[in-house]
């Protein structure tokens, strides 16, 4: 294709990748997994371009006396793309390891927003605008749609091939994540989203407060939370790259609304953390969650949100809110929420103080 073409389909490519891996980070429920699936299509996109890309620039990559500060932003832009998909292919394809304590997934997550960045920089540097000759021509669209399309046809068949050949990528969850320690209770590894780490909260004095838009706030200790029994089967999907489907028992979400009363134009409530760390669902989604106080036969331990969590079937596990001190009714989206998420672990509380 045209360089200019090749230029804008490469930010074209990855900024579908970033939209559908931001998206990706929300989407646990089994019928999303087309996001997943248009994801993996453009990063393959984003690679084959940049074969195309490679092959016109590298005679100047190869002399460094060509170089100026255009080329220094283009290799950047070409380092962080190379790690961003290869982490990717790695962790479908069925890597293991971690480097610095963060496994391929991790990574690429990471890489992923310092792509963004790159090609965004690499566009502000050296983009030129596209001309009608740029993009004219039965030869112009065959090529692009080629690229295209091989990228999209290339995500399934990887998939396939990964079956067939029964490779460790192919045991993978839609989301990408492992199993680890399904239905074996507290067994199951602990993760925590950027920091939060709350001391121990004590079960004989924590209380519950459960208010915002009701007719009749209340508030109930530990003991008539655990006694109402109510069970719920659930996948915990971390975005950290594993899954864990367990039996969870506590109260449901509902049995509070019900004593509660929301007002008549509620429509969401709010789980919120010790730490200040809050997340919220809409109102029928909500009533059908638990709020748990075991997993399996056994009492929640401190690292999996004890003395209460919220089991949100269909979320991903940072949307799982632990250390719950509060449940709230909201007349209008909690549009902090995704802020207090990202500094819950600056808090007095988040901190362990």
């Amino acid at each position: 294709m045209s360089p200019r073409l090749t230029d804008w389909s490469l930010a074209l490519a990855g900024g579908l990748a970033f939209a559908t891996g931001v998206w990706s980070l929300f989407s646990g429920a089994p019928e999303q997994w087309t996001v997943f699936a248009f994801h993996g299509a453009a990063g393959l996109w984003l690679l084959a371009l940049l074969y195309g890309k490679l092959r016109r620039v590298w005679p100047r990559i190869v002399r460094p006396r060509r170089w100026d500060r255009r080329t220094l932003y283009g290799l950047l832009a070409l380092a962080v793309v190379t790690l961003a998909g290869g982490t990717g292919v790695y962790w479908v394809a069925g890597g293991g390891g971690a480097l610095a304590g963060y496994n391929a997934l991790n990574w690429h997550i990471v890489l992923g927003f310092g792509l963004t960045g790159a090609i965004a920089l690499h566009m502000w540097a050296r983009a030129k605008r596209l001309r009608a000759r740029d993009v004219r021509g039965r030869r112009q669209a065959i090529q692009f749609g080629l690229l295209a399309l091989g990228a999209a046809a290339l995500w399934p068949a990887q998939q396939a091939l990964q079956r067939a050949a029964n490779l460790p990528g192919a045991r993978r969850r839609f989301t990408g994540s492992r199993e680890a320690a399904s239905f074996q209770g507290n067994v199951f590894p602990t993760s925590s989203w950027v920091a939060d780490a709350p001391r121990p909260l004590d079960a004989g004095t924590w209380r519950l407060r459960v208010g915002g838009a009701v007719a009749q706030p209340f508030a109930l200790g530990y003991t008539e939370v655990d006694a109402a029994g109510d069970e719920l089967t659930a996948t915990l999907d971390c975005t950290g790259g594993f899954y864990s489907a367990q039996r969870w028992q506590g109260m449901r979400v509902g049995r509070l609304l019900e004593r509660a009363g929301p007002l008549a134009d509620v429509g969401w409530v709010r789980f919120v953390s010790v730490t200040g760390y809050r997340w919220s669902l809409p109102l029928a989604e909500a009533r059908a969650a638990l709020l748990a106080t075991r997993v399996g036969d056994e009492t929640l331990v401190h690292a999996h949100g004890a003395p209460l969590r919220l089991v949100a079937p269909g979320r991903r596990g940072f949307e799982w809110v632990k250390w719950i001190v509060a449940v709230e009714a909201l007349t209008a989206p909690d549009l902090g929420q995704i802020l207090a998420i990202h500094w819950s672990s600056l808090t007095p509380a988040g901190r362990g103080e």
